[in-house]
């Protein structure tokens, strides 16, 4: 039985879903390495990545013991009577009381290893080598220089099996050089280690599964579940909307960690309620980040988070791009509005669904979108104010609506068919509840009046009206809550890969359309349904 395969180093987890399968190219790399071989030993140790690092971590000896992984089974039964302090890696019964078989986390298990012994052309050698366990190979193959080796072997033995193998970005097909690849394998390892422990994941509908499961992705496949059998053996991911109360009670009784999941803040060029499935996610482990009545990770990461440099460059960048482009959380667009008024301020009102959770959680004092509107017109009585539906209410899936002889008393105008984006770039501030569209209007350096308590109020970049809770009291640029809301905070997937992609990746597929669908029999049907509720509306108002 061969228990290794000669495969790339440097490798693509198995997310499910995924359609790019190798970060290799056809030829020897040409790219420039990215830093000197000794810097590239030392990012692999750092990022743990080579080998199957997305597989199973097994419960280890907490003792030191030899990690005995050879393909002869009688020499693995000799090195396990020679010592008893082993953990033997194979899939045939054994005498060792320490046993793991199929495919395991490499670096996990060398954890406690003092020792390792492996067949010669088993990259689980190199991967010992790098971490700093001594080695020994058994027979002949690519690695049998490493047999405790110096440093200067691991260097050779990386330079020749990884460093000269072509690397490809599979978002862009560009060859890129080696140290990329290792950051990019380092960024798929973050996302599936954070993953690790959650065992059911309740509330998720039908048609949210297929890209939410590569970005709550283990190893395994994500449990999704409607109800639970039993106690659950870890955390629990829900989407809390669609959890019944009943089922989140008895969990919170028992102590279980709940894990909040909700839609990104750029999430699809379709809506949720359209079911157009998320193409980015926010995973919470503290509480949703619009419900200001307790903390939650992204408060956490903006009242006491650094930022170094090179994310606020990339959320210069970031910014510059999806200003640029016209991309909000539905999608992109674009268009040259002209001023109404010409010595008029413009404010724009944005209105959002009276029930969603960010608005019953979130709204303070404000009772619903035409209280938001009379809001607005008594702290800006001179200003020529545009007021834009939500688009969930607007395709008669949510609640919320005005008629608009009521909004016209308040509300210079309606505007329901004008990109967000346009609006923003149109309007010299924007009066909100708990609104996103406040959020992208920074993006844009408008001013911005809060009536709620949005997750951007209170870190000096708004006016706030609405009762900011007090634990917020860093002050923070604007670079830096771009880098925290959309660079660190959400999960992202590229609609044409399958995988898991840095947020410049997403913008960049939604600013072109590439590989985004807003189809499929599901969104028309509930499509159809919306515009038949607005019909039916219509009819019992006259």
């Amino acid at each position: 039985m061969n228990l290794v395969e000669s495969k790339p180093f440097l490798r693509i987890p198995p997310f499910p879903g995924a359609r790019a399968a190798s970060l290799v190219g056809a030829v020897p790399s040409a790219a420039p390495l990215g830093s000197d071989v000794a810097d590239l030993v030392a990012a692999i140790r750092q990022a743990k990545v080579g080998g199957d690092y997305w597989a199973k971590q097994p419960a280890l000896p907490t003792h030191p013991y030899t990690l005995v992984r050879v393909a002869d089974s009688a020499s693995a039964e000799t090195f396990v009577a020679a010592d008893g302090q082993v953990l033997l890696w194979n899939d045939k019964p054994s005498v060792s009381s320490w046993q793991v078989s199929g495919s395991c986390d490499p670096w996990h298990l060398l954890k406690n290893a003092k020792r390792v012994i492996v067949d010669a052309d088993d990259e689980v050698a190199l991967i010992a080598a790098i971490v700093g366990v001594s080695v020994e190979t058994v027979g002949s193959g690519r690695f049998s220089d490493l047999s405790d080796g110096d440093a200067s072997w691991v260097e050779d033995a990386v330079s020749r099996h990884v460093a000269a193998v072509a690397h490809v970005d599979p978002f862009t097909g560009e060859q890129i050089a080696v140290s990329a690849a290792v950051r990019l394998c380092g960024f798929w390892r973050d996302l599936i280690d954070r993953n690790r422990g959650i065992s059911a994941a309740l509330g998720f509908a039908f048609w949210k599964r297929p890209t939410v499961a590569p970005l709550l992705w283990a190893g395994e496949a994500v449990p999704f579940a409607s109800d639970l059998k039993g106690a659950p053996a870890g955390a629990v991911a829900i989407w809390k909307s669609r959890t019944p109360p009943q089922m989140i009670q008895s969990l919170e009784d028992d102590g279980v960690p709940l894990i909040e999941v909700e839609d990104g803040f750029i999430r699809s060029t379709g809506l949720g309620a359209d079911c157009v499935p998320p193409l980015s996610i926010v995973v919470d482990r503290q509480g949703v980040h619009f419900d200001p009545s307790q903390p939650s990770d992204l408060e956490d990461l903006l009242q006491n988070g650094s930022f170094d440099d090179e994310i606020l460059s990339r959320a210069r960048d970031l910014r510059d791009v999806i200003v640029a482009s016209g991309v909000s959380k539905y999608g992109s667009g674009s268009a040259l509005l002209s001023r109404r008024v010409p010595d008029r301020r413009h404010v724009l009102v944005p209105g959002q669904v009276e029930d969603d959770r960010s608005v019953l959680s979130g709204g303070g004092p404000v009772s619903g979108n035409l209280d938001l509107l009379k809001r607005a017109r008594a702290e800006a009585p001179d200003a020529f104010i545009i007021y834009k539906p939500h688009p969930d209410v607007e395709a008669g899936h949510r609640v919320g609506g005005i008629p608009e002889a009521e909004c016209l008393n308040f509300a210079d105008e309606v505007v329901r068919d004008q990109p967000i984006s346009a609006l923003i770039d149109l309007a010299d501030e924007l009066h909100v509840n708990t609104s996103l569209a406040g959020f992208e209007a920074l993006l844009r350096s408008k001013l911005v009046t809060t009536h709620g308590i949005p997750f951007y109020a209170g870190w000096g970049l708004t006016r706030d009206l609405g009762p900011v809770p007090g634990r917020r009291t860093a002050k923070r640029t604007l670079d830096e809550l771009v880098a925290a809301v959309l660079l660190i905070y959400p999960r992202y997937l590229d609609p044409v890969t399958g995988l898991p992609c840095p947020p410049e990746i997403l913008v960049h597929r939604i600013a072109e359309g590439g590989g985004v669908s807003q189809g499929g029999a599901v969104v028309q049907l509930r499509r159809f349904q919306g515009r038949w509720k607005k019909r039916l509306a219509g009819l019992g108002s006259r």
